[in-house]
């Protein structure tokens, strides 16, 4: 036993050849702090810097990723693991050099209908060397279909010569990373980023002409006390007003809510409109910017918010261009006093459209959703109370005060009252956003919004919610669309993602499509949604569909998974096993 204890002499300690752990070289370090500015940086700041290396370099490199988590003061396994979950972040080894050019096509629902996979196959035979192209998720311009995003400008009813067109205008202009309007081969040059929707929108409305015509009245009038508060979340309550990105809620009793938290407040505006079939947002974004962000004063003034954090998803590069030079003008020269208003950019993940994943991505993490409770109301971004909005939601905020709830409630059909922003894509002569009275029908949104079916088509079947709404037959084309009124039929409304197939589309090849999307966006947190969606989708590929097997998994991704990409699902297998048997 003395043997055991036997104490030994102290031998002294080697001194280290080195700092431990991988540290930035000196080149690499200069090359940040040259694009980004002298470190260190905020935190939360982490995917702002992430794509400010991106957009000038082409990519991530290992290199400059040491760099900055240096400047940052964090390990490089944390900048490494945000780097590597968003799809626009490219993480490459130094030396690795990425394509001069990247041709995205957008291979979700509308543009598969429309020939995407072929337009793949045919650009990616025929592009020179040097430029890459990828099959990607839904870009948000489901009625311009097939659409291909040439480095960051969308081309609309993208063929191989409007594609080639649209790269020789690139090589011959100097990269701008916001520059993302809609490339018009019709044109010499590329449309005013204004003007990307015209075939759906009029030119943007500015900040001066959106004054003169009576915009900020109310949020100035709710700043210097003319307006009560109270009568603003009356006129709420009344209108019915809920929200607009999909789940539905209340947008007064929420406002209430919060207001009823404790000190300080903050808000965060979810335009991360990734839901395949969706484009609303966008649509409007495009239009009458300053409606949205006169909603975003009018919530902080009677919320009593802190500070505003909008974020906007990636493909939107035009959208972004019009944000942050009208963000601008009404800075500088604010209408009111104004909250601390800061647009943040994501970076190409789905997941992020769920509040808390947004939430989580805003603060410069992956965006991975929280498990509830706490509800964002009373923890949410940075710890504090959080009110969060889709973007269309806070874009009929001015309307419903100023003309009343009554104007909002005087519109609806078969029963329900309100307006509702229909994205519609598909086999119709006419898509496009439709503004049309809240409980239409599918058939009479057609027939009248929509200049009916496209020629040699009729109608077989569409989904009412996007790709996670589910699936109705022709038969039930006569459904009020509207919140609570699908779910019988094992459907949602969701954001209004309207897509119209005819008898020239597979139903399980639809359904099949959505699972491939699922199983790209999921974030890989949960297990049900992580593999079940994966393995769905590969039984979804059979001749013969195991029906007891994908009844299995979708019991479990319903009940166990963390958010709705999980439980949403399988709600396209459902109804293709209830409304389509004989397909599968």
């Amino acid at each position: 036993m003395g043997d055991a204890h036997r104490s030994e002499p102290l031998r002294p300690l080697r001194p280290r050849a080195g700092l431990k752990g991988r540290q930035p070289d000196d080149v690499a370090l200069a090359e940040v702090r040259a694009l980004l500015g002298e470190g260190p940086h905020a935190r939360d700041r982490l995917i702002e810097l992430l794509h400010g290396l991106n957009d000038a370099h082409g990519a991530l490199f290992e290199r400059h990723l040491v760099a900055l988590a240096a400047d940052m003061r964090l390990s490089v396994v944390e900048v490494f693991e945000v780097a590597s979950f968003y799809h626009h972040f490219e993480v490459r080894r130094d030396g690795d050099a990425p394509p001069a050019v990247t041709v995205r096509v957008c291979d979700s629902v509308a543009c598969a209908m429309a020939g995407a996979a072929a337009l793949s196959q045919r650009l990616a035979s025929v592009l020179g060397p040097g430029v890459r192209v990828l099959n990607v998720p839904c870009v948000g311009r489901c009625e311009q279909a097939p659409v291909a995003v040439v480095g960051q400008r969308p081309v609309a009813k993208a063929d191989e010569g409007t594609v080639r067109l649209a790269l020789s205008q690139a090589a011959h202009r100097h990269p701008a990373p916001q520059d993302g309007g809609l490339f018009d081969p019709a044109a010499s040059a590329p449309c005013a980023i204004a003007t990307a929707s015209d075939d759906i929108a009029p030119a943007c409305v500015g900040y001066d002409a959106y004054r003169a015509g009576g915009g900020y009245a109310l949020a100035a009038a709710l700043v210097q006390g003319e307006q009560s508060t109270d009568e603003v979340l009356t006129a709420l309550e009344a209108s019915g007003l809920r929200g607009l990105g999909g789940a539905g809620f209340p947008a007064g009793r929420k406002w209430r809510i919060v207001r009823d938290q404790p000190a300080p407040r903050l808000m965060a505006v979810n335009i991360d409109e990734g839901e395949p079939g969706t484009f609303k947002d966008r649509t409007y974004l495009e239009r009458d910017p300053h409606r949205f962000l006169e909603g975003v004063l009018v919530a902080a003034q009677v919320v009593g918010i802190e500070a505003v954090y909008i974020y906007l998803r990636d493909e939107y590069a035009g959208c972004r261009a019009i944000l942050q030079r009208e963000l601008q003008r009404v800075q500088a020269d604010p209408p009111c006093p104004l909250p601390m208003l800061e647009l943040r950019r994501g970076a190409g993940a789905y997941i992020c459209g769920e509040e808390s994943a947004m939430i989580e991505s805003i603060e410069g993490k992956r965006g991975e959703p929280r498990l509830r409770p706490p509800y964002i109301a009373q923890v949410g971004l940075f710890g504090r109370p959080t009110l969060e909005h889709n973007f269309e939601t806070l874009y009929w905020v001015r309307d419903i005060v100023q003309r009343g709830p009554a104007w909002f409630t005087g519109f609806g059909r078969h029963g329900r009252a309100g307006l509702r922003s229909f994205s519609v894509s598909g086999r119709v002569r006419e898509p496009g956003v439709k503004l049309a009275p809240a409980g239409i029908t599918l058939r009479e949104l057609v027939d009248e919004f929509c200049g009916g079916m496209a020629e040699g088509h009729t109608l077989q079947a569409y989904l009412p919610g996007g790709a996670s709404g589910g699936i109705l037959p022709a038969s039930l084309a006569d459904l009020p669309l509207d919140f609570d009124t699908l779910q019988p039929h094992g459907c949602f409304i969701g954001s209004a993602a309207v897509m119209v197939l005819s008898q020239h589309d597979r139903v399980r090849d639809i359904a099949l499509n959505t699972m491939r999307f699922f199983a790209h966006e999921s974030c890989g947190q949960c297990t049900p949604c992580r593999v079940g969606t994966d393995k769905a989708a590969q039984l979804m590929q059979a001749a013969r569909w195991d029906h007891a097997t994908l009844d299995d998994l979708s019991n479990v991704m319903i009940d166990a998974s963390i958010c709705g990409l999980g439980q949403a699902a399988p709600n396209a297998i459902r109804c293709v096993q209830r409304y389509f048997p004989d397909e599968v």
